[in-house]
């Protein structure tokens, strides 16, 4: 049977597990919601910066001379340690909990005071030598620790989202190098449409990747806005004045970003628009992964009755009941995270739009959404570019017959002849299934040698 220790609050007493680091108000979290089985502890980066957050908030206070030096030690230490990556398990909450984030941040505070009590040589709950409200959670409220907390947990694990989207970039640019000769036809409409290359079309998924790394960097940045020292509303009551700047600066030098604070903290303290913001990037991110999901899928149909125009590293026998077929089953998967990244973002915004008056209590479900996003978006791009776009090869022959046959080149004949006559020659070519080319020598609209060098597919591939 595990030993208990008696801790207390608002409510009267409660048990808490005589090991543990958290406390009183952790366990009541605990108890109260168990809801995800999605855990703070999940989510190692929002520990971090619920450590940096504290370190920064006691360094303030301490130079203020609120703290004194044997605390603001204690809580240093203590603060690091998570900032280090040590005790995560000692953050059970669930992700998805009412109360605005309070829960969280008394996570920290309790967690931290107890290893600054432990550090100091006293009982883990002896809270009269450093108590998490009046000491971890000094100048503080959960309206500005928790967001801003949340926000530089986003900045951090927004890096790692970006290095897997620069690694898919760089890998279809790779094949759009690799692919640069191989002539085939386009399509508008799933209709024969002009000759292209398939390095063109490599080439063009890369770009609209490559346009998203940029939009990241930019979007992300409003997450270094802080409002530290805004307290429950934004007035800043119960905070020593200078400690919003002196705290803003503190936590800028603890992770060497340019942190700033907020121009208006009742505003900051409410408006949840940073998130809005960026969980819209994370969307439109994963349309445009869906799409080129969608786009190689149709690519490599077939093998007989479909486009068949490149080949998707097999990964795992097809059907249970259809002996030798094999699925694109990585491309398939992407388009289901891009699924849930695009209804975590419908959350989000119904999570902003709930806000009121001075404060937005849904914070819980917006950081726990973007998180979940991130990291699947994150996951996700490694398993395609690993997976599948390394490992894509082209059918370089049944790409040129492809153009060889195809009705779409008569495009290419509009300057030469007109458009009246091309359209007659595709209509012919459709009905007798004989071939532009022959069709146009019949008909002696061009010469040979004029039509060879107009239809020579080299030549269709830019302006005239």
């Amino acid at each position: 049977m595990e030993d208990f220790r008696i801790e207390s609050d608002l409510l009267g007493e409660l048990q808490v597990p005589i090991n543990s680091y958290y406390g009183v108000q952790t366990q009541r979290a605990v108890n109260n919601f168990q809801i995800s089985n999605h855990k703070l502890s999940d989510y190692k980066e929002f520990v971090r910066a619920l450590g940096v957050v504290k370190l920064g908030a006691a360094k303030a206070n301490f130079k203020l001379g609120l703290l004194s030096e044997e605390i603001y030690k204690s809580i240093e230490f203590a603060s690091n340690e998570l900032i280090q990556g040590r005790y995560f398990d000692e953050f059970p909450v669930d992700m998805i909990q009412g109360g605005a984030g309070t829960s969280v941040n008394m996570n920290a505070n309790e967690v931290i005071a107890n290893i600054a009590l432990e550090f100091m040589g006293k009982a883990k709950g002896d809270y009269a030598f450093c108590s998490p409200n009046d000491h971890v959670n000094l100048s503080q409220s959960t309206n500005d620790a928790y967001p801003t907390a949340l926000k530089l947990a986003l900045f951090d694990m927004n890096k790692q989202l970006i290095l897997a989207l620069e690694k898919l970039f760089f890998a279809f640019d790779k094949k759009a190098e690799e692919f640069r000769e191989f002539i085939k036809m386009g399509r508008t409409q799933l209709q024969d449409a002009v000759p292209m290359t398939l390095g063109q079309e490599f080439e063009g998924f890369a770009i609209t990747l490559k346009k998203e790394i940029i939009a990241l960097r930019r979007v992300s940045l409003s997450f270094l806005e802080t409002n530290m020292g805004a307290t429950a509303i934004g007035t800043g009551l119960n905070a020593a004045p200078g400690y919003a700047e002196l705290c803003t600066k503190e936590i800028a030098e603890i992770l060497n970003e340019p942190v700033v604070l907020a121009e208006n903290l009742v505003e900051a303290t409410s408006d949840t628009s940073a998130f809005v913001e960026y969980s819209g990037s994370l969307k439109k991110l994963s349309i445009k992964l869906s799409k080129i999901c969608n786009d190689l899928r149709l690519l490599a149909s077939g093998p007989r009755t479909g486009l068949f125009e490149i080949n998707l590293p097999p990964k795992q026998p097809g059907s249970s009941i259809m002996p030798g077929k094999v699925n694109p089953v990585i491309p398939e998967v992407v388009n289901q995270v891009c699924f849930k990244v695009i209804g975590n973002d419908l959350t989000v915004a119904f999570a902003a739009e709930a806000g009121q008056l001075q404060l937005n209590v849904m914070e819980p479900i917006i950081g726990f959404s973007i998180m979940e996003s991130i990291q699947y978006l994150t996951n996700a791009m490694e398993t395609l570019r690993k997976e599948c776009i390394d490992g894509i090869t082209a059918n370089a022959e049944h790409l040129k017959k492809e153009v060889q046959n195809s009705i779409g080149i008569v495009t290419a004949l509009n300057p030469h002849i007109g458009y009246k006559a091309s359209t007659k020659i595709a209509k012919q070519a459709l009905e007798t299934g004989e071939s532009v080319y022959q069709l146009v020598l019949e008909q002696n609209l061009l010469s040979k040698e004029q039509l060879d060098e107009i239809l020579n597919p080299k030549n269709m591939l830019g302006p005239i």
